[in-house]
């Protein structure tokens, strides 16, 4: 195929164009059938796949349920967005941008409606008053975790989807989004060569966003390019990801509305602590 594209004057849909993810991408929003979502019996409902952004939600709820807030007990069911479940009209009410994770909080006499992880992970960590640091670093923990929000897309939508996904490889798409990836990893292996976490010596929800994205890259998890990326040179990201990997609370929260996790066994819907069993 060439490499070479000139761009009409009036951009027009071409159904089926795009990669593994073609059947799922559109150019319009809203639902496109009817079908409700289910409600537990947990103050919190969530709606989401295993992906990275969905990881950095159930880790967070374990993390805070391993710390003793028992108010966090949730249910979480699974949204596969293969099949197209984040277009139904139960979820687009919670997510009028059909992304997963979608969260309804329904602990209070009313319930509260959050799309967007980071807003979850924000409201999860203030409602409980955990994982966000201490006063004197918070803006550090902040700064970090839209940080996460502002890069991850390079990583995934860019690096990830001309590395692993795109129809065909291309070089330009895949040389720029691997200089990005790698500009970013060297920019936390610096910020991690004088502290353990990534705000500081406090483990917070900064850790807990960014982890499921670059920390799974550097432990191989990620595209199959641990090796075209060379993560092992990033030291002290290996030694920061393999440290949070090995708390409990991630192990289970990373197997979360997932069906295959290598290593591992997938929890597809999340009710109790049982399901892990």
């Amino acid at each position: 195929m060439s490499e070479e594209y000139t761009p009409p004057k009036v951009w027009t849909w071409e159904p089926g164009n795009g990669g593994k993810f073609a059947s799922t991408n559109r150019p319009i929003a809203g639902a496109t059938h009817d079908k409700e979502l289910p409600v537990g019996e947990h103050p919190f409902q969530l709606y989401s796949m295993g992906t990275p952004n969905g990881q950095k939600v159930t880790i967070l709820f374990e993390e805070l349920l391993a710390a003793g807030h028992a108010g966090a007990e949730y249910d979480a069911w699974m949204i596969n967005i293969m099949e197209g479940d984040q277009f139904g009209s139960g979820f687009v009410e919670v997510n009028p941008n059909s992304k997963i994770p979608a969260l309804m909080d329904r602990s209070g006499d009313t319930p509260v409606r959050l799309f967007e992880s980071g807003a979850m992970l924000l409201h999860l960590a203030e409602t409980f008053g955990a994982f966000l640091g201490t006063s004197g670093n918070r803006p550090e923990v902040l700064s970090w975790l839209f940080w996460q929000m502002g890069s991850a897309p390079y990583l995934g939508g860019g690096f990830g989807h001309f590395y692993a996904y795109a129809p065909y490889p291309m070089q330009y798409p895949i040389d720029r989004f691997t200089m990005e990836t790698k500009r970013q990893l060297d920019l936390l292996d610096k910020v991690l060569a004088d502290r353990e976490f990534i705000a500081g010596n406090e483990y917070t929800i900064a850790d807990i966003a960014i982890w499921p994205w670059y920390g799974n890259l550097v432990l191989g998890r990620a595209y199959d390019a641990a090796e075209f990326l060379d993560v092992a040179s990033y030291t002290n990201v290996v030694r920061w990801a393999q440290a949070i990997d090995a708390r409990p609370a991630v192990q289970r929260g990373r197997v979360v509305n997932r069906t295959e996790v290598p290593g591992a066994k997938g929890v597809p819907e999340r009710h109790s602590a049982a399901d892990f069993d």
